[in-house]
Parts: C-alpha cells; sequence; structure tokens
C-alpha cells in the first residue's frame, strides 16, 4: 500500500523552470482560470473541485502542465488530488508575475461580462 507522499507528482523549482514554459503556461484560458481561482481561495482545492469545461482528461493534462511550470503543488489528501497555488516560491522566481496575470484576467472576465450585458 502506497502512502500518500510516495504517491506525490514531482514538483520543480519554480526558480529553475524557463520564464518561456511560465508564460506557455499560463497562455491557456483554461490553466488562467485555475490560477486565478487557485489565487482567490483561502483553501486548497481538489481536482474536482473546478467547474471546466473540459474532460477529465485533458484537466489532468492541465494541472501537469502548471505544475511542471512551478506554478502548482499537487498533494493527496486521502483519495483526492489537492492543489495549492505556490506563490511564496513562484513570486520569487518571478516576482510580480502571477499577480500582474491574475489581476489582468480577472479584468478580461469582467470586461466579457460587461460587454455580454
Amino acid at each position: 500500500m502506497s502512502t500518500d507522499a510516495e504517491r506525490e507528482p514531482h514538483h520543480p523549482d519554480p526558480r529553475t523552470v524557463p520564464l518561456q514554459q511560465v508564460l506557455e503556461a499560463l497562455v491557456d484560458p483554461v490553466r488562467r482560470g485555475i490560477v486565478t481561482r487557485l489565487h482567490a481561495s483561502s483553501a486548497d482545492i481538489r481536482c474536482g473541485g473546478f467547474d471546466l469545461s473540459v474532460s477529465k482528461s485533458t484537466a489532468t493534462h492541465h494541472f501537469r502542465v502548471l505544475r511542471e511550470a512551478g506554478l502548482i503543488r499537487q498533494y493527496y489528501a486521502g483519495t483526492s488530488r489537492m492543489n495549492a497555488l505556490r506563490r511564496e516560491e513562484f513570486g520569487q522566481a518571478f516576482p510580480g508575475l502571477l499577480e500582474a496575470i491574475v489581476t489582468a484576467d480577472r479584468a478580461a472576465d469582467r470586461a466579457a461580462d460587461r460587454a455580454a450585458v
């Protein structure tokens, strides 16, 4: 029987991740939505706790891309794979980038909401 720690995937040090990889991870609107939701949450969120408009296998891909870019940490809590935004570590590697992306994503959502009215 494996422990939760044994099932935890590899998490790169954000300082070793190239900026290009980070930007490519954040260019996708589904992944930006995941990051924005985690940024707004005071608690970690299980993979199934996101309302994503993609299949489960595609969602798994999106989480992997974010994890490999150093943006999120995934771990198990029982049978749930949890997601945590790596704010402090990522902020040290790329100061201000996370906040700029989240702010811009929220502004774009508000503009889209106003245009739809």
